[in-house]
């Protein structure tokens, strides 16, 4: 598709070290290219979108938090052009290798940070997730990543896609690497998991490819266990449900898209890949009724939420419905991948829910992730399932 690279931007790669002899000392990171770090163009995928602003003066919040803990910046990564885009290519940077499905696409768009942890290039790397750009990727990538609860963590210093979607996230290659990250973001201890239902979402495996649930059967046996819940399957919605959300989702997050860009657009003509324009074309066109509509769904999705997970219930659903896609997917076979991906990822998306992949599962060789799904402000809970997991399993 394009020319395939190593996750970082090309150029000498910037590094900066953090504060010595704090907890995090003996960690790098890296930082996607939607995130400022002072001194360093943000590029946000589009060289049209660097050459139009000005260099940030100070780091983002999670830039800054990181550093003041002692991991150390080991580079800048690509992401999708002004992070529009969930399987991970770059019309201008190319696209990032996937380490762990070689020939395949690492998921975006944050999928220079992905690909970047997953070959052992730095330890962790921070991301953004509006419609799935961590939590697709850490799927696809073989890598703990994590949605947190939408506003939990400053958005400061990040260039905004859809504000009541954008999140910063985190990927690892380990969860105890995760959890020493998320304590420092977080703000606050992981602590071991106490019991809790385990909601196994019946119609959200039903979108996934065959093989998927049997891929992480396993993965859901040990975390009942782990968290001694004998809790049926269930269904997540009524019949035809998520895709009624993952179609008001996607036309949400489009028309927020439009919102943000729309006066950049306007004054600087900038050079978009096709199916970038063609996403902002769609934004433009979308009238205040059918955001109205939009919103009403999402108070749904709310509810429905709060009823399952409010009590403490843990939701289940694969993060991914299959593993990744070739390189040499047509336009139209990356259209239908991307549509049925953001079916599974609405759900946490519209209700501004932690959502957390543990990748522990794989399909023809290929990983797949398990997405573990929290009540509001739980996310330190999701990274201490995640690493009495894999506690339990070492």
């Amino acid at each position: 598709m394009y020319p395939s690279n190593d996750g970082f931007l090309p150029g000498p790669r910037v590094q900066i070290a953090g504060t010595p002899a704090r907890p995090l000392s003996d960690l790098t990171f890296a930082v996607k290219d939607l995130i400022d770090i002072a001194g360093v163009p943000t590029g946000c995928g589009n060289p049209d979108w660097e050459r139009t602003h000005a260099v940030p003066t100070s780091h983002a919040w999670g830039v800054a938090r990181l550093l003041e803990a002692g991991a150390s910046v080991a580079g800048k990564t690509i992401t999708c052009e002004i992070s529009l885009g969930i399987l991970g290519f770059n019309a201008f940077f190319g696209t990032p290798v996937n380490p762990r499905a070689p020939g395949c696409l690492p998921g975006g768009s944050s999928s220079g940070s992905a690909s970047a942890v997953a070959a052992g290039l730095c330890d962790v790397a921070l991301g953004t997730d509006s419609g799935g750009s961590v939590r697709v990727p850490s799927s696809l990538c073989g890598l703990y990543g994590m949605r947190p609860t939408h506003g939990r963590l400053p958005f400061d210093g990040i260039c905004q896609q859809a504000p009541t979607f954008d999140t910063l996230g985190w990927f690892a290659r380990d969860a105890h690497t995760f959890s020493r990250v998320a304590e420092v973001l977080l703000g606050e201890p992981i602590v071991a998991p106490e019991h809790a239902p385990v909601l196994v979402a019946t119609d959200a495996f039903a979108l996934a490819d065959p093989g998927v649930r049997a891929a992480l059967d396993p993965a859901i046996a040990a975390l009942r266990a782990l968290l001694h819940s004998d809790v049926p399957d269930m269904a997540l919605g009524a019949p035809g449900e998520m895709e009624v959300w993952g179609q008001q989702r996607a036309l949400l997050q489009r028309a927020e898209s439009w919102k943000t860009f729309s006066g950049w657009v306007n004054t600087h003509n900038p050079s978009f890949a096709f199916n970038v324009a063609r996403n902002m074309a769609t934004g433009a066109s979308i009238t205040p009724a059918q955001v109205a509509l939009g919103n009403s769904v999402r108070q749904r999705v709310i509810e429905r939420a709060r009823t399952l997970l409010e009590n403490g219930a843990l939701l289940c659903i694969p993060t991914t419905p299959f593993p990744a896609p070739s390189t040499d997917s047509t336009l139209a076979q990356l259209d239908e991948y991307s549509a049925r991906i953001g079916l599974l990822c609405s759900f946490a998306g519209m209700a501004g829910l932690p959502q957390m992949n543990l990748p522990l599962g794989s399909v023809d060789g290929k990983p797949v992730g398990l997405s573990i799904i929290a009540w509001r402000g739980a996310d330190a809970k999701l990274a201490g399932i995640a690493r009495a997991l894999a506690q339990a399993g070492s």
